[in-house]
């Protein structure tokens, strides 16, 4: 069913007044001529078969009609992230050397930095690293009954740091600050306990316990560190030794004055300070001098590229701020941070942002909520799917928005278990890869699939990589939207002078459907083909510039020039047997 056509003007300002913003990973592209890079006049209505069509049309504007009328600056290549674990990676302490001979293969297919999970020796080897005990060790000292982490030692982790230099790929270390666990000995600690829902209201009065604070670090000493952690330096903990009581604790009595305050902590519960185990106090000028130090020791120690903040709601992001602040004292404005902010509410979160200056990036939890409402939904409105998120709600800091799928928290059996359904899944990498906003990450699970007790397969059917590599090739210069129908919807990306095949993605969460989109007259007489094989026949682009572009059933597809440059490499095996 198509609905009738309405034509409109649109009129141009001088181009050497006129500024498009692309964000193909943080880019400001400035038009500075007009003979550069021209506009079509008019606007075209947008159209679809098998779907009912609102009473509303939308508009957008038409392709440029010359994409190389003159030579200008080289577009930047798309970035995309890899969340480098999933909760269940075996605990036989290779990880790192099994990561460290994919990063050449990541590379040909997209990933050009690797978030990495936890590398600090935890309360276990077989911990993932968020139950934190050792800041200085990286799989080093004998502790916690091993040298390794649960990930393998720090030699191995060199080891990967240096092929990913070679293959020009970032790592990105995951920071755990809010806390410690597995401490060597008691300590008798003055407390009060708190009410759960309401961390600032009291259900007992003050009284003595027995509290695992002290934190000793036997098997390194004093290397790299000579601080020792005392009932002092923490504001609050979950168990009490004498009675083998679980509660929340806060420790008061002239050691602590409690939790920090909101707004420096999310007011959830009333104050959302405590999160688990021995609780920092960030405060504590101690604290404080020791976490920076490790700060500058890390960056020195391990070449990394960035950091993922655990938890930023949980602790001072006062703290978190001076942090930052120092990380680039060493290494200049090189570093790219993103922040665990874990609230279904764009309003904290851009509020968030704003007390942190955009010093760092946010995960778009918003967006996976989203995905997950409408995987599990009866044909749901995929024209909001980036409704109430942080990549549409912040285009001035669009770099601000870290959107992804899954993690290892949202995966199947975690606490934060947000599931989406398998079929979904290539939908929603197809919304955070292949469009203009956002700094997309893809997860480890997805790529290689889910061990443990409840095993799942790799996602898309395989298809991930692919999506990937079409965002590298070809997901760049302006996009024109076709949400125009309710379970189908669409878009094109341009193109630039330098990158000028584009592509044209059309997703439907019902039955098979298609649109009549325009990629260009530039590529009049052109034949396109999906890159995931998914749709068989093949697209001839009009001497309008228009194309009819079809997906399957509950799918999506991803149209190309047949003969762009880079076609080949979709060919290529993704080795997805990484065990």
């Amino acid at each position: 069913m198509t609905h009738r056509a309405h034509r409109s003007r649109f009129s141009m300002r001088p181009a050497s007044q006129h500024f498009l913003r692309y964000i193909c990973g943080r880019y400001w592209f400035s038009i500075r001529n007009k003979s550069h890079y021209l506009l079509e006049a008019g606007s075209i209505a947008l159209r679809s078969r098998g779907f009912q069509p609102d009473t509303k049309t939308e508009t957008i504007p038409r392709q440029r009609a010359n994409l190389s009328a003159r030579s200008m600056d080289a577009t930047p290549e798309n970035i995309t992230m890899m969340q480098g674990f999933e909760w269940h990676v075996p605990a036989d302490q290779k990880h790192w050397v099994r990561l460290e001979k994919q990063v050449p293969h990541l590379k040909k297919w997209g990933v050009d930095n690797i978030w990495l999970p936890p590398g600090c020796k935890a309360s276990s080897s077989q911990s993932n690293g968020y139950d934190i005990y050792d800041f200085y060790d990286l799989g080093e000292f004998d502790q916690k009954g091993s040298i390794p982490t649960k990930w393998g030692t720090k030699t191995e982790l060199l080891q990967l740091a240096h092929t990913a230099q070679q293959s020009g790929v970032g790592l990105y270390w995951d920071a755990v600050l809010n806390h410690k666990s597995g401490a060597d000995r008691v300590e008798k600690c003055q407390v009060v306990e708190v009410d759960p829902k309401n961390r600032n209201w009291h259900v007992s009065g003050q009284y003595e316990i027995e509290a695992w604070v002290g934190f000793d670090f036997p098997g390194r000493g004093e290397e790299y560190s000579e601080m020792k952690y005392r009932g002092e330096h923490f504001t609050g903990v979950n168990y009490n030794n004498v009675n083998k009581k679980e509660a929340i604790y806060k420790i008061v009595g002239g050691w602590s004055d409690g939790w920090a305050e909101t707004p420096d902590v999310d007011a959830e519960n009333g104050n959302y300070d405590y999160l688990m185990g021995a609780d920092l106090d960030h405060d504590h000028s101690e604290v404080e001098n020791d976490i920076l130090a490790w700060g500058r020791w890390l960056a020195e120690e391990i070449p990394l590229k960035g950091v993922r903040f655990d938890a930023v709601k949980h602790y001072s992001a006062k703290f978190l701020s001076k942090f930052v602040d120092e990380m680039n004292k060493v290494r200049g404005g090189e570093w790219f941070f993103v922040g665990e902010f874990w609230k279904n509410s764009l309003p904290d979160m851009k509020t968030y942002l704003n007390r942190m200056d955009h010093k760092f990036s946010l995960f778009d939890v918003p967006l996976v909520y989203n995905f997950s409402k409408i995987s599990h939904g009866n044909s749901e409105d995929l024209r909001r799917v980036f409704d109430g998120t942080l990549v549409q709600e912040n285009p001035i800091h669009s770099a601000s928005a870290v959107t992804f799928v899954m993690n290892h928290d949202t995966q199947p059996n975690q606490s934060l278990a947000t599931p989406i359904e398998g079929w979904f899944k290539p939908l929603a990498y197809a919304l955070v890869l292949l469009r203009s906003k956002g700094y997309p990450c893809v997860w480890y699970g997805d790529l290689y699939g889910v061990k443990g007790d409840h095993p799942f397969p790799l996602s898309c059917g395989g298809a991930l990589p692919k999506l990937m590599l079409a965002r590298k090739l070809y997901s760049y210069g302006e996009q024109a939207d076709y949400f125009d129908f309710r379970t189908c919807v669409g878009w094109v990306r341009y193109g630039t002078p330098d990158r000028p095949f584009g592509c044209a993605v059309v997703m439907s969460n019902a039955g098979p459907g298609w649109k009549q989109m325009h990629v260009g007259k530039v590529h009049a007489g052109e034949v396109w083909a999906d890159v995931l094989n998914w749709q068989a026949k093949q697209v001839v682009i009009g001497t309008d510039g228009f194309g009819v572009f079809t997906c399957g059933q509950t799918s999506v597809s991803i149209w190309v020039n047949s003969a762009a440059e880079g076609r080949e490499k979709f060919n290529r095996p993704f080795e997805s047997n990484i065990y």
